[in-house]
């Protein structure tokens, strides 16, 4: 009986642990790829419950004291070039936005170590007076997000 109730509350408690969640903010989906030994980035997607936009306007994390949201554009001439997004990132409320390869993203510059398969990189996301969520992107270099199916196929950018 025991083991069939402790099975039952670590069912339950799986589906959260990929889940942070602040207020009327969730992060969901988080994860992080090494660019090279030097550089990284981080994705994941936010759900703003609230009835007010929130701003995502800032990003720390203990790994690096160059932590920066960047989207990716296409310039004049065709090529992707990586932009600072210098008045962050705006989620209207009720809506959700993804941090993908290939668009808006996390990037980690300047690293002491590269970032290694497995490792977890922790995050606090500044919304302002939203205020502030803490999650955990594990590094995943495999691993696919919603704008990977473009960016595999010819963007030519790789973070």
């Amino acid at each position: 009986m025991t083991t069939k109730i402790l099975t039952a509350l670590m069912a339950l408690a799986l589906p959260t642990a990929a889940l942070a969640q602040a207020g009327d903010l969730q992060i969901t989906d988080s994860f992080a790829r090494s660019s090279n030994p030097r550089t990284g980035a981080a994705y994941l997607t936010i759900h703003n419950a609230g009835p007010e936009a929130c701003t995502l306007s800032a990003v720390t994390t203990p790994i690096t004291d160059n932590a920066e949201l960047h989207t990716s554009r296409e310039d004049a001439d065709g090529l992707m070039q990586m932009v600072p997004l210098e008045d962050g990132i705006t989620i209207a409320a009720g809506a959700d936005h993804m941090l993908a390869r290939g668009g808006d993203h996390i990037m980690l510059m300047g690293l002491a170590e590269p970032l290694a398969e497995g490792d977890e990189v922790a995050l606090t996301l500044d919304f302002g007076t939203c205020g502030t969520v803490e999650t955990v992107a594990p590094v995943d270099n495999a691993r696919m997000s919603g704008a990977d199916t473009a960016a595999a196929h010819g963007s030519g950018m790789d973070h």
